[in-house]
């Protein structure tokens, strides 16, 4: 089974963002009414993902997306927590209508009501909801809920110990995924992500999460953002700041996945990351959707990569499904029969 572990409703039919725009136009406009739950019929959620998600999956030869909302649209910096409470809830009740559907091909993770400025009991609600009704996995954890202008504590701050201690609860992971950018001067997924993905593993190295919180699993998207590249650059302030060896003190809470999309990238994701803390990853249909001129291959058909490594049957079997199973616990359940 190969397990894609990061997927977006990037294609979600027209009414959600119907609802956002509403919302949003009542955030400078109080006479305007509460917008109304987004009417989408299940017809349109299969047409949503026929013709994108599910036909690139079996083309592709992937069976399995583990899929949240949109990462770019959850914008936690617009409106209050009132706000993201309602929006966080029609987003994720909708990834739970798709998994209903497709109940093979997609399983469940939660957009977080985060809130700048707010403390974290919402999405702490949200998180037991999603996972104890929907039956979802884990969540998408905003590091940075102000779209670019980063004034949260980091995430090995106390500040974030209540859901923490919450995931440990339900044995769910968390990926570290901001969302978009108001800041010009950070493109949202050219700089804003891999900013985000690099910085968290920077903090992750920096203090004693994990010998708080053990069990705590986190996996940071998008090949690690500039982590493999500079691995000497972070062992060496690890040593400096007097912190263990990063293969005792992070990786083993912390993944990677391979949403890197060019074969180079790929190859040194592999050398500098243990196999097992690498998870395949495509974020189709995400942040990069054209075709490469030099492969005649869509840059996030990140399965050519891996494939072209020449991993032996067990490595391969890791990355494409036993590190999931063992980083997303409650996914086994609901895979059911169909793991091998």
């Amino acid at each position: 089974m190969i397990i894609d572990c990061h997927g977006h409703y990037t294609t979600a039919p027209e009414a959600l963002q119907t609802f956002r725009a509403a919302q949003i136009a009542g955030l400078s406009d109080a006479s305007l009414p509460s917008p109304l739950e987004p009417n989408i019929s299940d017809d349109e959620i299969r047409t949503s993902l026929e013709n994108a998600q599910l036909k690139f999956s079996r083309e592709r030869g992937t069976d399995v997306t583990i899929f949240s909302p949109r990462a770019s649209a959850m914008a936690h910096h617009i409106g209050t927590e009132a706000t993201s409470i309602a929006w966080a809830r029609a987003c994720n009740d909708l990834i739970a209508r798709v998994c209903e559907l497709y109940p093979r091909n997609f399983v469940g993770v939660a957009q977080l009501p985060q809130s700048t400025g707010a403390d974290l009991a919402a999405s702490i609600r949200e998180l037991e909801r999603t996972v104890n009704e929907l039956g979802f996995i884990g969540a998408n954890l905003n590091p940075d809920p102000s779209g670019g202008h980063w004034n949260s504590p980091p995430l090995t701050d106390k500040f974030w110990y209540p859901l923490y201690e919450k995931m440990v609860e339900l044995d769910v992971p968390a990926m570290v995924h901001v969302s978009a950018s108001c800041n010009p001067n950070f493109h949202a997924t050219g700089a804003h992500y891999i900013n985000a993905d690099t910085t968290a593993f920077m903090q992750f190295i920096s203090a004693d999460l994990f010998v708080d919180f053990p069990t705590l699993r986190f996996i940071i998207p998008h090949g690690g953002g500039a982590v493999p590249y500079h691995w000497g650059r972070y062992r060496g302030l690890a040593q400096d700041m007097k912190r263990p060896p990063l293969e005792e003190s992070v990786l083993k809470n912390v993944f990677f996945d391979t949403c890197v999309y060019h074969m180079p990238g790929i190859e040194l994701l592999f050398k500098v990351i243990p196999p097992e803390n690498i998870l395949f990853g495509s974020e189709m249909v995400g942040a990069v959707r054209g075709i490469d001129p030099r492969t005649g291959f869509n840059y996030d058909d990140t399965k050519r990569y891996i494939e072209a490594l020449g991993l032996d049957d067990a490595t391969r079997t890791k990355i494409y499904e036993g590190n999931a199973l063992r980083v997303y616990p409650r996914l086994r359940s609901r895979l059911g029969s169909a793991i091998s």
